[in-house]
């Protein structure tokens, strides 16, 4: 990772040990976290934060808003941001459940390692960006 890059994530999960777990992962690789438990509060975030915000990692399945509907949302807020999903669900139980699809998007399923983590968010970052929504 280069660390000199240092890129600010916007962390959605809506258990809270999932965010402290997660953020003390991404700060050790470099990355500035912005992490809350719920949706609302990260679109508060979002409009307020006046940095850039580089990627969106959510959680899928959330009681308040699901991650699919949070990224679009951000999306028109944020031009440019990059969105990876994490879930605790198997891709089938999403599907069948929450009708949600992961197919052709960034997915990291749980728990995962911070190897795993890292690696993931290169990747998802590191993608060329597609269209004028800036990416993945």
């Amino acid at each position: 990772m280069d660390r000199s890059r240092r890129e600010t994530v916007l962390l959605v999960d809506d258990e809270p040990q999932v965010v402290t777990m997660v953020t003390k992962m991404l700060v050790r690789e470099g990355y500035t976290v912005l992490g809350v438990t719920d949706p609302e509060e990260a679109m508060q975030i979002a409009k307020a934060h006046e940095a850039a915000i580089d990627l969106l990692l959510t959680d899928i399945a959330m009681p308040q808003l699901n991650g699919r509907e949070l990224a679009d949302r951000l999306k028109s807020m944020r031009r440019g941001l990059r969105v990876l999903y994490m879930s605790g669900f198997m891709k089938e139980t999403l599907l069948k459940y929450y009708s949600i699809s992961t197919t052709g998007i960034p997915f990291l399923q749980k728990p995962f390692t911070p190897q795993t983590l890292a690696r993931k968010m290169r990747e998802v970052l590191d993608a060329p960006a597609i269209g004028a929504a800036g990416g993945a």
